[in-house]
């Protein structure tokens, strides 16, 4: 609709995770040199994690398309929400494996002779499954005993595990030990300052075509900014609607007035793009009374305190070199 106003052969800011439109900011660039790193160097585990719409699925895809160039075998499990059955159904499949029995015995053997064969050959083989923080706690155990698939110098299977920050938290449980302990890299998407920011719009408006000429002043990529914190799906979600909302108006470039009134539509003055940090685990058991006693412990502290025959309190007389003792105990 707005294409032709613009000069511009595509929509730039689809939310698609297309890997053409990738921008190869410092963060990124280094999260992407990790994972092809980590592939190329048999490294077995690696884990991509960041906040939500900081653009994981997107550098993925451009992952998986660098493998697809250098024919590389490749399952990519985008729906984490399956059990063990599904998962393995799953992987499979998305390897060209044939199997003919749901035995994961069976299953496990035909893999593990696939996986060789590719190995003797030079060749490797990556399982990369997002969206990870929604795997059960079975399925994450699962996927750690496939790095048992090896050799005595290389691992046979290429895993890359992409999720949010729950994914992180998850994996400190106590039960998933195991598996942290064998993740050999780690790298993170960020979002975006506003330096940023403008280079991002820039960079997807030239690959759309765009002949490099202003179309959202600074003004408004500052309140693009402001509104979408550097979340970049929140920042394609602001600029799609502007170019739209200018189209109709026929301005070029786009104000800071109009993002603001697309964000306000929105709704994006109320609402965080972002997660909130997390409340604290309520304890429980001996660990509840424990911290009962101590408050217990600093309340009665607090009261004598502010008590004025406290020896607690510095005071002139008798009780300061008492209140130093303890101090100094």
């Amino acid at each position: 609709m707005y294409k032709k106003f613009f000069g511009l052969r595509e929509n730039p800011f689809n939310v698609n995770p297309d890997p053409r439109y990738l921008c190869l900011n410092k963060h990124t660039q280094e999260a992407l040199a990790c994972l092809t790193y980590g592939i190329q160097s048999r490294k077995g585990f690696i884990l991509l994690s960041g906040e939500v719409g900081t653009g994981k699925t997107t550098l993925l895809n451009k992952l998986l398309d660098w493998l697809h160039r250098e024919r590389v075998a490749t399952a990519f499990i985008f729906n984490s929400r399956l059990n063990v059955t599904q998962f393995f159904d799953f992987m499979m499949a998305d390897f060209g494996i044939p199997t003919d029995t749901r035995l994961k015995s069976q299953v496990l053997m035909k893999l593990n002779h696939w996986l060789l064969e590719r190995y003797q050959a030079g060749e490797t083989a990556v399982l990369v499954v997002d969206e990870a923080q929604n795997l059960s706690t079975q399925v994450l155990e699962e996927i750690r005993l496939l790095t048992n698939l090896e050799t005595a110098t290389d691992k046979l299977l290429q895993i890359v595990l992409s999720g949010q920050p729950e994914l992180e938290q998850k994996l400190n449980q106590p039960q998933l030990r195991q598996l942290r302990q064998r993740i050999t890299l780690r790298c993170k998407t960020h979002a975006l300052s506003l330096d940023e920011t403008s280079e991002y719009v820039a960079s997807r408006l030239l690959i759309a075509g765009g002949n490099g000429r202003e179309i959202f002043s600074p003004q408004a990529v500052e309140t693009i900014h402001g509104y979408a914190r550097g979340i970049p799906r929140v920042t394609n979600l602001l600029c799609e609607h502007a170019l739209i909302s200018a189209f109709v108006d026929q301005q070029c470039p786009i104000s800071g007035a109009t993002v603001d009134e697309v964000a306000r539509e929105f709704q994006l003055h109320e609402v965080e793009p972002n997660a909130q940090p997390m409340e604290n685990v309520e304890p429980s058991g001996e660990n509840r009374r424990l911290m009962e006693a101590l408050q217990s412990l600093v309340t009665l502290v607090d009261h004598l305190r502010r008590t004025d025959a406290s020896p607690l309190s510095p005071r002139k007389g008798s009780y300061e070199p008492h209140s130093r003792s303890i101090e100094e105990s």
